[in-house]
């Protein structure tokens, strides 16, 4: 048995689309995901998140549910457009209500609360004049924030700003597989920007609205690139890949600089003009932590083959198959790479302290009269959980650990035919039931150990 560090903190994780539901209710305004998702052929089996998991009227219930599996933290997204359904202007009251509820039920459960302010639903009121293309945007998610922080920051403790920009800039706008649909790189390099300068200017706008001793962080997807061969093509590919999945936003963020090998690489891309003398500044904004949601590895080609897929705004660089078991996305588990991540993570940026703030994978877990068995996640969570102990035995700071998902849910473009949960969901019924792996979890909260 492995004895976790004193501190460290295990947690689960929502998006506020994934599961809420109640999109036209209590004055909510319409988000790209519930224009994208009503987009024929946009989403698998055309599925939305319309209903989902319905949290939005069960909210109480899915609490004690977390409350049983003992999480230390919940981390929860806020839905941009049902407090502001507009993006701008006019407050709705209902929905400020609801997360000061939803808040107010968290730590009534002895639960921390941690609020992500975006987790890719911009209003679409606010894509219909230009989204993240449009520098203004950043200028009203820092309006947003400050909003949301000065009516709960007397009681969260961590907000992060932005959810895994890197999905909403290239998987949004450049393979056109995530809301708003857009297939362009460029678009997608320049989206990525105003992400980061949103986060830059709403860290101050936090700040400056919370009371002291509050953190505030952002949470990037970074991956573990590995070329196919070691011939020039597949490692340039591969590099090629890091740079814009992984350096073009911890640059900016924990350095105040464009990475110049990312520039020389993109200069037949764009020319980075949208970028203005000051925004790599209040990029640079200090963090209390980084966050990290990590997934699987990506071994990376120059040249196509079977079952390749490409990588989003890079030219000439394919994720290929290897050989590992993998998950129900047919994403490969090696739990050796997360390590390798992290400690590589560390020595290119001393002094980052770290929270997993999602990991997960998707299985079809087997439902019976007796309970959910879900035995393949639950050995992904204690290899993956143990590759993050590995990392701290190696000198990496990882203050914590928060497993993806708390719920199955609205998988974005692949529906419901995904499912993360600890807890099952019966969409048709909404019953819940813990699965083996919310069971194992909380044994793991219980001893504090592995």
């Amino acid at each position: 048995m492995r004895r976790l560090p004193d501190g460290f903190r295990l947690g689960a994780a929502t998006a506020a689309y994934q599961i809420e539901g109640a999109v036209s209710e209590d004055g909510r305004g319409r988000s790209i995901w519930d224009t994208f998702s009503e987009t024929p052929g946009a989403v698998l089996g055309g599925d939305t998140g319309a209903v989902a998991c319905d949290h939005y009227h069960r909210v109480d219930q899915d609490l004690d549910l977390a409350a049983r599996i003992g999480l230390h933290d919940y981390r929860f997204s806020i839905a941009w457009s049902r407090v502001l359904p507009s993006g701008a202007g006019a407050v709705n009251p209902a929905g400020l209500d609801f997360y000061s509820r939803l808040v107010d039920g968290v730590l009534a459960r002895g639960i921390r609360p941690v609020v992500t302010l975006y987790h890719w639903d911009l209003p679409q009121a606010l894509q219909d004049v230009g989204g993240w293309t449009a520098r203004d945007t950043s200028a009203r998610f820092a309006d947003y924030a400050a909003l949301v922080a000065g009516a709960l920051g007397d009681r969260v403790e961590v907000f992060t700003t932005l959810n895994e920009p890197w999905c909403s800039a290239f998987l949004g706008h450049a393979s056109g597989a995530h809301a708003p649909g857009v297939q362009d790189a460029a678009t997608a390099y320049e989206v990525a920007h105003h992400l980061l300068l949103a986060h830059g200017l709403a860290v101050p706008a936090l700040r400056s609205t919370l009371p002291a001793g509050r953190q505030v962080s952002i949470t990037l997807n970074t991956v573990n690139t590995r070329p196919a061969s070691d011939s020039a093509e597949d490692r340039r590919a591969a590099r090629d890949a890091e740079l814009a999945q992984n350096q073009v936003f911890l640059e900016p963020l924990l350095t105040g600089q464009l990475h110049p090998e990312l520039v020389e690489r993109t200069k037949l891309v764009t020319d980075w003009g949208f970028v203005h003398d000051g925004d790599l500044r209040a990029i640079r904004a200090p963090l209390d932590f980084l966050g990290i949601n990590y997934y699987n590895p990506h071994l990376v080609s120059a040249s196509r083959v079977d079952g390749a897929q490409a990588w989003p705004g890079v030219a000439d660089a394919w994720v290929v198959p290897e050989p590992a078991p993998v998950t129900g996305m047919g994403w490969p588990v090696r739990p050796e790479t997360f390590t390798e991540m992290l400690v590589a993570l560390d020595a290119d940026y001393p002094g980052t302290t770290f929270v997993i703030t999602e990991n997960g994978a998707a299985y079809p877990d087997t439902v019976t009269a007796e309970g959910v068995a879900d035995d393949d996640r639950v050995a992904y969570l204690r290899g993956h959980l143990g590759a993050v102990l590995d990392a701290v035995d190696a000198g990496v700071d990882v203050r914590g650990y928060y497993a993806w998902s708390l719920l199955d849910n609205f998988e974005w473009a692949w529906g419901y035919s995904q499912r993360f949960g600890l807890i099952h969901v019966d969409y048709a019924t909404q019953e819940r039931r813990l699965k083996r792996s919310a069971e194992v979890y909380a044994d793991i909260i219980g001893a504090h150990a592995l």
